[in-house]
């Protein structure tokens, strides 16, 4: 927002102008004030605290703007009106958050915390208005004051706080655990930067930069200052008798709490995450920096604020590695230490412990929770260790996120012993005594040993992140069916066998419906309600299967496109004044947005759209007009240190401008990549899809959310058999479903063949060998850019393109057909999807949660 200053004279006033909207009020020659758009009665009433009609709604918003924000009426502008207006919301929030706080002290109910080392918020103020219930009031009040409710929501930013699906799972399960009345906490890190702001270069290379989201301050917090943790890492470790010891020396870091409340919806109850920042124990060297020695005087300072700057610093080297290692014990010491503070105001003897408190581990980034409160317990509590071990073992459950052996997480012996010293000792007592117990049920089976073990003695000593979570754990859960198995019967298969079927469960992901429908696509929502005559359905999603009677009714059917329609539209707006694209709305939308990674194989997607750009272009202009126009949308982050999964966000670049600069195929087929995806992107795209695509090769993907977030905006679903796809498959009906592709049970003899039976692409896929050899000709780039990429599917194929990629065009061709076909029956095939998607509510998953593994009850507010 721009303003002009007219100061001919340094004597007379200025005169400030609203270059656009002219929400400013103008000053005159003789100082007098105009309020050339905003009700001049509304400002004066909130700046002066009288009496008059304006709402009281609206006096707070003014009053926020003089007296938080110290600003005047006439120099504000939208990124200020919104924080005024975010500060009033939080009042509300905040009295909401001390009446839920104080209900729970005076209860003392059992309470669950969930740990995760991410909360992909996304943008707060809106979703708070709705859950409140307050979102009509308050535009109101700010368009009273001459500002537009969607610009004021658009000024805020993402929080950076989380980069993919097991973030935002987890703000879903808050969202939820405050709107069932669930007495839940969420512990994080307060990164200063998050992942990273996703720049794309002019060769098409992701590019990494800072995202200094707190810049403009975040009104969402609360600081505790008065909250503090003292953070150890190295010194020395002392064994005493009993496997107590004693921890000293090193360098400390104080952790300080930020508060974040999470309101519910239609209901008082509001629950809290609470982020950690790391800052020096004694701060500044005065000493170093009167010897001139600048650089020691802020060395302390800077290693201990390192710690929370970034979420995930690249691990690919040493440093990297310890700094990480650092992130997540910081982070579980601090979280322990405040739960075990809690738990003691209780009263209740040590005991009783796992009967008032759950945690959640979300991922294996927590395990070091399991050490660190046996530590707690043994060294500070006096606890004795089998009594310590047994408290301990009623309190944790873990959830899997993964079937990837690569991705559970190991830390070298060395880095361990030199941060965490005591935990070191405490790991491997557990572990001798955990392996005496597993010799004695399977005797002589070293092999089953040596991969039961805590460390992993081959190729440097590690210890095993995963191994110790299921084995402090009482409950071990996977996050969708085939997942489930598949952790039972793969890489935790040993610990099936030691402990039986009971420890290990099943809580199939949701998500929650008032963000990834109410908040993100009204005009659908309101659709819904009307039809369905009520809101309920924002708290019971199977309500949704109401609008099955209206599966054929063609004046809804004319509405249900109208909000599709409207949906593109307004994407096709944010693609043209941000990449300056014009993409026609009446295309089809076929988008995949995830992490980049080879498993979720974007890499297929790109591929088969360098197959149709080559099938158009060898069509006749009148065999062109004859086929379905496409935008096919492509967004998501590979992580920094990840080459394979930055090539190939440079191949879809470089495709998509050749693609969308050849007149061939103008009109026909359009491909994007969009940069810096978040929530508020998300947000966006989702209820603009078509299609959406979710094609990991089979057996690879836990579940996926982002699956459940298009079919609930009636997006339909092109897909492998994987992950949740085969749950929605269920609910939906494989009619409303495009699968393609082997199944799981496929997967590793496929590999097998691949590495001693290879045949030739050109045999298994000529389609397939034409694109590559298309890719390798220079269309793209330089051959040698992509060569390593292409070498991928040519030699190995871990992820399976070469078998997939014909029965994908096959799918693809079913898309068309249908598509094009009767866009009666494909609306009614949206209409469907979106009925039938009550069982992914994040409702239903946490109150599994709290009734199956956490053994927790609502506290009515």
């Amino acid at each position: 927002m721009s303003h002009e200053f007219d100061t001919k004279s340094l004597g007379k006033p200025r005169r400030h102008k609203r270059t656009a909207t002219g929400y400013l009020p103008e000053v005159d020659e003789q100082g007098q004030e105009k309020w050339p758009k905003g009700d001049e009665a509304t400002w004066k009433a909130g700046l002066r605290g009288v009496d008059s009609d304006v709402p009281e709604i609206t006096k707070n918003i003014v009053h926020h703007v003089q007296t938080t924000l110290a600003r005047q009426a006439y120099n504000i502008d939208d990124m200020g009106a919104y924080q005024a207006t975010a500060l009033a919301v939080r009042e509300d929030l905040i009295v909401n958050w001390n009446e839920t706080q104080l209900t729970y002290t005076k209860k003392s109910p059992k309470r669950a915390y969930y740990l995760s080392l991410e909360f992909l918020m996304g943008r707060t103020l809106d979703n708070a208005l709705l859950n409140l219930g307050m979102k009509d009031k308050f535009s109101e009040g700010v368009n009273k004051l001459g500002f537009n409710m969607e610009d004021v929501l658009h000024s805020e930013r993402d929080a950076a706080l989380g980069n993919g699906g097991l973030g935002r799972l987890a703000a879903c399960y808050v969202d939820s655990s405050a709107t069932c009345e669930l007495p839940v906490w969420g512990y994080g890190l307060r990164y200063q930067y998050g992942m990273f702001q996703q720049l794309i270069a002019p060769d098409g290379s992701q590019l990494e930069a800072p995202d200094p989201w707190l810049d403009n301050s975040n009104p969402w917090e609360i600081p505790r200052l008065d909250v503090t943790v003292d953070v150890r890492f190295g010194g020395h470790a002392e064994k005493l008798e009993g496997n107590r010891g004693i921890w000293s020396g090193g360098q400390e870091v104080l952790a300080i709490a930020y508060d974040c409340p999470i309101p519910g919806s239609d209901t008082k109850s509001t629950n809290n995450i609470r982020f950690w920042s790391a800052r020096p124990r004694r701060g500044f060297d005065l000493q170093s920096f009167n010897a001139g020695n600048y650089e020691r005087a802020v060395e302390t300072s800077n290693s201990a604020a390192n710690i929370t700057n970034v979420l995930y610093p690249n691990d690919n080297h040493y440093a990297g590695k310890t700094l990480r290692l650092q992130q997540q014990y910081f982070w579980c010491a601090a979280s322990l230490s405040d739960i075990m503070r809690r738990f003691k105001n209780t009263g209740k003897d040590i005991s009783e412990f796992p009967n008032l408190v759950a945690i959640q581990l979300n991922d294996t980034h927590p395990t070091l929770a399991i050490p660190e409160l046996m530590r707690i317990l043994v060294d500070e509590e006096d606890v004795e260790w089998n009594a310590a071990w047994d408290i301990v073992t009623r309190t944790f459950s873990y959830t899997n996120h993964t079937v990837l052996p690569e991705a559970l997480e190991k830390w070298p012996v060395q880095i361990f012993e030199q941060l965490l010293p005591r935990h070191l000792q405490i790991i491997y007592d557990l572990n001798w005594t955990f392996l005496q117990a597993v010799a004695k049920k399977f005797p002589n089976d070293v092999a089953k040993m040596e991969r039961m073990s805590l460390i992993e003695e081959a190729n440097g000593r590690q210890i095993r992140m995963a191994n110790l979570a299921v084995l402090g754990s009482f409950k071990v859960n996977g996050v969708a069916e085939l997942h489930s198995e598949l952790v039972r019967t793969t890489i935790l298969k040993d610990f099936v066998d030691f402990y039986g079927i009971s420890k290990f469960a099943n809580v199939t992901n949701g998500i929650t419906p008032r963000r990834w429908l109410d908040q993100c696509n009204p005009s659908l929502s309101a659709l819904i309600t009307e039809t369905l005559g009520s809101r309920a359905w924002l708290k019971d999603l199977y309500l949704l299967k109401g609008l099955l009677k209206y599966e054929d009714d063609v004046a809804f059917h004319k509405k249900w496109a109208a909000s599709k329609a409207n949906n593109k539209q307004r994407l096709a707006a944010y693609i043209k004044s941000t990449l300056g694209v014009t993409v026609d709305p009446r295309a089809m939308f076929v988008i995949q947005v995830k992490r980049i990674h080879e498993y979720k194989r974007q890499s297929l997607n790109i591929l088969g759209v360098i197959h149709r750009y080559l099938t158009i272009k060898a069509m006749t202009p009148e065999e062109r007009a004859k086929v379905n126009p496409r935008v096919v949308l492509f967004a998501g982050k590979a992580a920094p240190g990840y080459w394979m999964a930055k090539l190939i966000i440079r191949l879809i670049v470089n495709v998509g401008k050749v693609i969308n600069s050849d007149p061939d195929v103008k009109g026909v087929l359009t491909v994007l990549f969009l940069p810096d995806y978040s929530v508020s992107l998300a947000e966006l795209l989702i209820p603009a899809s078509d299609i959406s695509e979710h094609i990991s090769t089979a057996g690879t993907e836990a579940s996926g959310t982002s699956n459940m977030k298009f079919c609930l905006n009636g997006g339909l679903l092109l897909g492998t058999v994987d992950g949740a796809n085969i749950e929605i498959a269920e609910e939906v009906g494989e009619d409303n479903v495009f699968f393609f592709g082997h199944l799981t049970p496929a997967v590793e003899e496929l590999r097998y063949n691949h590495r001693y039976n290879p045949i030739p692409v050109q045999e298994k896929s000529p389609a397939l060998a034409a694109v590559l050899d298309n890719v390798m000709s220079g269309c793209y780039g330089e051959a040698s850019i992509w060569e390593p990429f292409i070498n991928t599917v040519r030699q190995g194929d871990y992820y399976l393109i070469s078998d997939d990629f014909d029965s994908y065009l096959n799918a693809q061709a079913m898309v068309d057909e249908a598509y094009t076909k009767d866009p009666k029956e494909w609306i009614k095939k949206s209409i469907n999807t979106t009925a039938r998607m009550g069982k992914f509510s994040s409702d239903r998953a946490i109150m599994t949660y709290a009734e199956e593994i956490w053994n927790i009850e609502p506290v009515k507010i």
